[in-house]
């Protein structure tokens, strides 16, 4: 390996030794707190535009699975972390994460401290760009400066045209706003009929199809960066049919019904993280990947209501409609990676179709 470096937007610089592809890279820096699951996460499309920094500090000890891809194509745009784990195929069709990595043109870097690392990103109390690059010089440094992340990650990541997952089940419409594979997963565990449309679909092309209930996936970038007519879409299709939202469509369910959204000062990255259900006072464990929250003091109490909240910082990561069958939590239910112990709520969502909206 030879050596490569990552440099800051605040003039820091950690040197280490590349893996993965040797091109140069530049995205916002988050870290992630997960001890398992590197593939899932490398593949999410919420981590668009993104370098992302493990905690763990040995990754790669596994070879890729090709059944729990988050997405085809992977939209990161760099991984850091402290030590490439030593990997040895036992197979002919095994993939190392290193090579993943080249065969993607995606840039890594390892043999840094990370732990300082985090550390300069959670005092920074602000997003901070990065890039990995071979030389640490002035011209790198203006480069960086003078790049621009796009501030449409949806429009970069979603499906730009309708596809189908069949089954024999229930009929699903899935709105792709930057969709995870687990969330497609979690529904055909349960024989959804499920077609995926464009998060520009209106409601009268999604009403079209007759769906007895409606997800907002998932995704990337700041919700008020999304279109305006996607609001006016959730807020007619959550009067007519089950509506589910999960993560960037929690944010987008609840700014359909007055709410206001507010980015973090640091990301929450991992997938151990606390959350508490209000109705019952049970502590849950579930998935997190948000730079973006619910204001607490803004939900319309008159519409909705706050069904879960997370134990770090009591922020709303769950909503509810209180005249509609319509429901939304920021955490990630289908895992991928992390535990599975709030995956009941896509239960919660069947039986909502099933019941045909009734509250």
């Amino acid at each position: 390996m030879s050596a490569r470096y990552l440099i800051l937007e605040d003039g820091s610089v950690f040197s280490g030794e590349g893996f993965g592809s040797p091109a140069v890279t530049f995205g916002e820096l988050v870290f992630n707190t997960s001890m398992a699951g590197y593939q899932e996460l490398i593949t999410n499309p919420v981590y668009f535009n993104q370098i992302v920094v493990f905690t763990q500090p040995n990754v790669g000890n596994l070879a890729l699975q090709r059944n729990v891809y988050e997405t085809i194509t992977p939209s990161i745009k760099g991984v850091i972390v402290r030590n490439l784990a030593q990997f040895e195929a036992t197979g002919p069709r095994q993939v190392s994460l290193d090579q993943y990595l080249n065969q993607m043109n995606i840039p890594g870097i390892t043999n840094i401290d990370t732990r300082a690392l985090v550390h300069r990103l959670k005092v920074a109390e602000k997003p901070l760009r990065g890039s990995i690059v071979p030389v640490p010089d002035d011209h790198a440094f203006d480069q960086l400066h003078a790049t621009v992340l796009t501030n449409q990650q949806v429009a970069q990541v979603a499906t730009p045209k309708p596809y189908p997952n069949p089954d024999v089940g229930l009929t699903v419409v899935v709105i792709d706003f930057g969709l995870k594979n687990g969330i497609l997963r979690e529904l055909s565990r349960r024989k959804c009929n499920v077609t995926v449309l464009p998060y520009t679909a209106t409601a009268t092309e999604i009403l079209r199809l007759d769906p007895d209930g409606v997800v907002l996936s998932s995704g990337p970038g700041d919700p008020t960066n999304v279109k305006k007519s996607v609001l006016k879409m959730i807020q007619e299709i959550q009067t007519r049919v089950p509506l589910f939202g999960i993560g960037l469509g929690h944010e987008l369910f609840a700014m359909a019904n007055g709410a206001k959204t507010k980015q973090l000062a640091v990301e929450h990255h991992g997938m151990n993280h606390p959350i508490k259900e209000i109705i019952t006072d049970q502590i849950v464990y579930a998935s997190q990947a948000e730079g973006y929250q619910v204001e607490r003091e803004s939900v319309d109490r008159q519409r909705l209501y706050v069904t879960y909240v997370d134990l770090l910082d009591n922020s709303v990561q769950g909503l509810r409609h209180r005249q509609y069958p319509a429901f939304a939590v920021q955490f990630f239910p289908d895992g991928a990676p992390g535990p599975d112990e709030t995956n009941s709520l896509f239960d919660e969502f069947m039986e909502m179709m099933r019941q045909g909206g009734e509250r």
